[in-house]
């Protein structure tokens, strides 16, 4: 059929019959084995089809051509310039759309085109990096879900930026291994304060108290976070938490009866200035008056020290796992609190009672992951 015999039929067929013809003359043009001729005259025709009056004419167009590598760019590209649901149909999966177009296509479309760009059975770091900066929560969300989603670190930092405040955004990056752990940290501490303004609000506690258990909760989870940093990142993670003011007395003194010798070392060295294989050799040695200079340094309060020096040589009495099990910080909580009392001879204020929840907190978790190792046995 010529073009002009096939312009004579449009205008006398039915929108059904239209339809069918557009998607079995897109079908024909990606698979048939036609000449060059053959082939042009029906991309014509194609072409001819995106002026029809009915959407489902070209709602067939793109649904035959959305997803082939072989669908004719011009085709492709006045689809997405159609009514929505056509072009959604052309960007959700159209191969032969490059990646700085897509690029373009986030900045200037409608909300349900980010999103259908999103859904995409790849999507590129550029891609990915553009939507993040100005897709909504949905779309983001999407992206996130997207396992052909390539999103580098800077994007999921900037993902967290943006909605990180939202529920299921925050629960799906946390469920990520490849989240930065400042990032991570982050998230989490923010939680912990919504948290904290929800019991206010709610009086479950009291402002004081509200306060020193989310702030006792955002550190613990900060050192389990510091548990599962590889060695190499834990000096990012030491100087994300001082730019942060998170660095505190308290902090380092929870990782150390956690028996993390490694994250220890990388904080006193970010906080003193002193190179980080010279704490780390210091923490081990347990020399104490080289360390205690170390220590000075770091700007901690001196009424602390014995504290930390009593951590040290706890856990250098025990045979630490890389990852220490709650028993294990249990007994060293419980060896830091006996020795400073015995030096104090006597009570020793603040710092017992901060001890002391940390022992609170140590048997809970021994208990928690004994009824864990009882139920997988039986």
């Amino acid at each position: 059929m010529i073009v002009r015999d096939f312009i004579g039929w449009l205008e006398k067929a039915s929108t059904a019959q239209r339809s069918e013809a557009a998607h079995a003359l897109a079908r024909a043009y990606l698979y048939a084995d036609v000449d060059r001729a053959a082939r042009e005259r029906m991309e014509v025709s194609l072409t001819i089809l995106l002026d029809d009056p009915s959407p489902l004419v070209r709602f067939a167009l793109a649904d035959a051509l959305g997803g082939s590598p072989d669908a004719p760019r011009n085709v492709v590209l006045s689809l997405l310039e159609d009514r929505e649901d056509i072009a959604v149909e052309v960007a959700s999966r159209s191969p032969v759309l490059l990646d700085g177009e897509l690029v373009d296509l986030v900045a200037t479309m409608s909300v349900p085109l980010q999103e259908a760009i999103a859904s995409r059975p790849a999507v590129e770091p550029s891609v990915a990096a553009a939507l993040a900066e100005l897709g909504g929560v949905t779309c983001c969300r999407i992206l996130i879900e997207n396992g052909g989603a390539a999103i580098m670190p800077v994007t999921l930092s900037r993902l967290a930026a943006r909605h990180g405040g939202d529920p299921d955004i925050r629960s799906l990056l946390l469920e990520r291994d490849d989240l930065p752990v400042a990032v991570r940290n982050g998230l989490l501490r923010d939680l912990g304060h919504a948290l904290g303004v929800l019991v206010s609000q709610r009086r479950w506690l009291g402002d004081d108290r509200a306060d020193e258990v989310v702030r006792d909760a955002c550190d613990d989870a900060t050192v389990a976070i510091a548990a599962e940093t590889a060695e190499e990142h834990l000096s990012a993670l030491a100087e994300h938490l001082r730019g942060t003011g998170q660095l505190t007395t308290s902090l380092l003194l929870r990782a150390l009866c956690a028996g993390n010798l490694s994250f220890f070392a990388a904080a006193l060295s970010i906080l003193s200035g002193v190179p980080e294989g010279r704490v780390r050799s210091l923490v081990h040695d347990g020399r104490e008056g080289p360390l205690k200079a170390v220590y000075g340094r770091a700007g901690l309060p001196p009424s602390a020290f014995g504290a930390f020096a009593s951590a040290l040589a706890a856990c250098r009495e025990y045979d630490l796992p890389s990852d220490p099990a709650p028993q294990m910080s249990r007994r060293i909580v419980d060896d830091v609190l006996a020795r400073q009392e015995m030096k104090s001879d006597g009570p020793i204020g603040d710092l017992a009672t901060m001890l002391r929840r940390f022992a609170a907190e140590a048997t809970r978790a021994a208990a928690r992951e004994f009824v864990r190792s009882a139920t997988r046995a039986a």
